[in-house]
């Protein structure tokens, strides 16, 4: 058994075709470990010296901010990461520029005014949908950097359509440690207790403006005067990118759920037990994440050039990758993550354990299901992978609605792992029906 992982593993690694993969998720990796670690870091800070109560409050405006943008980029993150290698593979450099300028000004705008209608609607979310009206100041700060935000999501997919692997590297890193650098400057010098957020919100801030100067001068340099150049439609861009809109809601739904409900019904303490289980189960959503950051565009290139079998080899040599990667961090997580919880945030976290456990078993089913989403955005099944998305959100919600009362945290926990486990079983049911191959990977 052992030497035939480690024959899997070499066959894996020596592979000239999937060397490039390999290489930018090394990268990728790299840069997704810095920045959990980091992330960790701020965290570590924040729980020891500003308490649970501050760790719940950045969870809901972190959670605020992911479902605001969500609708400011209305999926275009994702389009622009399939849409980018299309016209760098069809036409050029300029062609994909043009996309993307046209794609970025459509993201400020709406950025502009969801940003003002929250800014002024702060009091009416902090009072009436999460019964906490002294969160009202928090969600009218954080309004305002909602443009930041959703420039900084749409620049770092863009970097990743153009391949770009050490810049994108440093963009994941940027947030986490402008986050930190100011947490730790500001907090040496004010004792107010909502530093932290204040920290939050200037990683976002420096992200996205220095992102927007990185885009600028990568294309332009590129670009060539006898350049072809393809015109797209705002509404071509948007016909594409609503669906998968819909697929990045139900996305945040899944994930994000268990803290918004918990902030409805439960104390700010719970949110931030539930936001360590969370955070320490997401470890391996890094690794996921930096495979999947360069394996997503060379499926779109593929899979437009018509090259199938080729595409497929390349899923399934992803999925392996990130079988090999994540398995021995989510055991680690099993039989250590008890005492990891206790020294690290401190013996009154440790009830984050036991939910820690049941969204590890959905991880799992996460990891050997390999890249399955991306590979129904990139190859023209995006529609169909936004109904499973629907459905699994709805699933996600009620089951969350009914547990979250009674089982507090462990409850949040149960609907989050079903939820993954039915998201994954159904795309990789549908990937096989249609083309008789499946993109998960499970040894033996």
């Amino acid at each position: 058994m052992v030497n035939s992982i480690k024959q899997k593993i070499h066959n894996l690694i020596y592979d000239e075709r999937f060397s490039e993969i390999l290489t930018g998720s090394v990268w990728a990796l790299s840069g997704r470990i810095i920045a959990t670690a980091v992330g960790l870091i701020s965290s570590i800070i924040v729980a020891r010296f500003y308490g649970v109560e501050i760790v719940g409050i950045v969870a809901v405006i972190n959670t605020f901010l992911i479902l605001v943008t969500i609708f400011t980029i209305f999926g275009t993150s994702t389009s622009i990461l399939r849409l980018i290698p299309e016209h760098l593979a069809k036409y050029s450099f300029t062609s994909a520029f043009k996309v993307y300028r046209k794609t970025q000004y459509m993201v400020i705008g709406t950025s502009v005014i969801t940003a003002s209608i929250f800014f002024f609607g702060a009091n009416l979310i902090a009072d009436k949908v999460f019964s906490k009206p002294h969160l009202s100041y928090y969600f009218a700060l954080a309004s305002v950097f909602v443009v930041f935000k959703s420039i900084m999501e749409l620049n770092i997919q863009a970097v990743r359509g153009l391949r770009l692997i050490k810049i994108f590297t440093l963009m994941q890193v940027l947030p986490q440690t402008c986050n930190l650098l100011f947490l730790i400057a500001v907090g040496l010098f004010w004792s107010a207790s909502d530093v932290p957020v204040y920290a939050v919100l200037f990683g976002f801030a420096l992200t996205g403006t220095i992102g927007w100067i990185i885009m600028e001068y990568a294309f332009k340099k590129r670009m060539q005067s006898c350049d072809t150049v393809h015109s797209i439609s705002k509404r071509t861009i948007i016909s594409i990118s609503l669906p998968m809109l819909m697929t990045a809601t139900m996305g945040f739904l899944m994930s994000q759920t268990g803290i918004l409900m918990l902030g409805i019904f439960r104390t700010e303490a719970e949110v931030g037990y539930y936001a360590i289980s969370v955070k320490l189960a997401s470890l391996t959503t890094f690794v996921f994440a930096a495979i999947n950051s360069m394996a997503a565009p060379r499926f779109s290139e593929l899979f437009h050039s018509g090259e199938i079998e080729e595409l497929f080899y390349i899923a399934k040599k992803s999925a392996k990758l990130i079988f090999f990667t994540t398995s021995p961090i989510l055991a680690g997580l099993i039989f250590l993550g008890r005492p990891v919880i206790s020294i690290v945030f401190g013996a009154d976290f440790l009830v984050s354990y036991q939910p820690l456990l049941i969204l590890i078993f959905g991880q799992f089913v996460n990891t050997i299901s390999g890249a399955s989403g991306y590979f129904m955005n990139m190859t023209d099944n995006h529609k169909m992978y936004r109904n499973i998305m629907i459905i699994t959100a709805g699933i996600n919600i009620l089951l969350n609605y009914s547990f979250i009362p009674k089982y507090g945290i462990s409850g949040a926990a149960i609907a989050t792992m079903a939820s993954v486990c039915f998201c994954n079983i159904s795309t990789l049911t549908y990937i096989k029906i249609k083309y008789g191959k499946t993109t998960g990977y499970l040894p033996f």
